[in-house]
């Protein structure tokens, strides 16, 4: 699991001395977890009000461009198909890999640029992740139309004697044709039935060519035979098919709308081969767009929450922790022994959480007395 911390602590007489004071009380002296600097731009500051009702509103833009990035990663996979294993491998941020984008980050002064306020940033990445979502609808529900065709068609072409297309498994010289009076059909037979079938099929009607039956094809439970009758007692013939256990498949023998069956998966096979290709590199592209603008909000979430809490003017440090294995507890209680003294009601709702009272465990569980939002870029379901 990789999954980091993005927390912030009011400067002390410096930010540096905040950052060196986390450092080593995390990572020096217990070795809990590896930090990172996590440099945020000088944003404009706004009114108390406006920061307020972003805190709420920049909440719910990191939990829906968090989930469009985890759509475009399903999808992608997806699309990949055999080929998931190189699945990672394509999700890149700026063409980093996500941890190393993440560790690294630099805000991007060219997409978001800082002089505009909080909230034309903020409405900026939503426009844009919500345009990503619906280019993605877009592009998915063609490719999936396609994908979809050429496995019904595939379908009829693998599955079961009783409903596949038997187009491929027989050939010309299999029937009677242009006869005027004759007709050959194709009979699907249990194989536990073949025997007797085969010892009876000319007495269960009048009028059937004898011995015209032969095996066409099997399967592991059927056999796909034809038979060669008179075209008056067809009708009759299929009843009686019926009567014992027999399937008479609708099919007659046309060349040319064999081959267009056989074009159509050809077509639908060359066009789905054709999008694969421009729609991961859609995908790739798009992915690294809405990551790089979950990051963002990430950004904009720690300093509007860090300006609520810590006061003007601005002094603050943002930190990036990656807790080691097994070890998040432990880095839980170091950082409240370090921050205790910015929140003494932190402390409280912490002991309360340990109390089974509905309703608050939820609400508060994420409460610290410093600044604290989870990033897990575990993006691939597992299974």
């Amino acid at each position: 699991m990789t999954e980091f911390w993005l927390i912030s602590a009011p400067g002390e007489k410096t930010c540096q001395q905040t950052w060196d004071s986390l450092n080593k009380a995390t990572a020096k002296m217990n070795n809990l977890s590896t930090n990172y600097k996590l440099p945020v731009p000088d944003l404009k500051v706004g009114t108390l009000d406006v920061l307020v009702g972003l805190s709420d509103d920049l909440g719910k833009l990191d939990t829906y461009t968090e989930g469009v990035t985890h759509k475009i990663t399903g999808y992608m996979g997806e699309v990949l198909e055999d080929q998931r294993d190189k699945l990672m491998e394509n999700l890149l941020a700026n063409g980093l890999d996500l941890v190393t984008y993440l560790t690294r980050f630099s805000w991007d002064l060219a997409k978001y640029p800082i002089k505009q306020s909080l909230r034309n940033i903020s409405d900026i990445i939503s426009k844009q992740v919500s345009q990503i979502e619906t280019d993605l609808r877009s592009k998915a529900q063609t490719y999936n139309n396609l994908k979809g065709n050429l496995q019904n068609l595939e379908r009829k072409a693998t599955g079961s004697l009783l409903t596949r297309n038997v187009g491929d498994l027989v050939k010309k010289e299999d029937f009677v044709l242009d006869s005027e009076y004759l007709t050959t059909l194709i009979v699907v037979i249990p194989k536990a039935n073949f025997h007797d079938w085969d010892s009876k099929y000319e007495t269960l009607t009048d009028m059937i060519v004898p011995r015209s039956s032969r095996v066409l094809f099997e399967d592991a439970d059927n056999c796909l035979c034809n038979v060669t009758l008179f075209r008056r007692v067809v009708d009759e013939f299929k009843h009686k098919c019926r009567e014992n256990r027999c399937m008479v498949r609708d099919f007659t023998y046309n060349e040319n709308e064999l081959m267009a069956g056989k074009n159509e998966i050809s077509k639908l096979e060359a066009d789905k081969k054709k999008q694969f290709g421009p729609l991961v590199k859609w995908l790739k592209v798009n992915f690294s767009e809405c990551f790089v603008a979950w990051i963002h909000v990430k950004v904009l979430r720690v300093f509007v929450e860090s300006v609520l809490r810590y006061g003007l003017p601005v002094n603050f440090q943002a930190m990036l922790l990656q807790p080691h294995k097994k070890m998040g507890r432990r880095l839980r209680e170091v950082l409240t022994q370090l921050y205790s003294h910015l929140d003494n009601t932190a402390m409280s709702t912490a002991e309360s959480t340990q109390m089974d009272i509905p309703g608050l465990t939820l609400a508060n569980a994420e409460y610290y007395p410093y600044v604290f939002y989870k990033i897990s870029l575990d993006l691939v379901d597992s299974r």
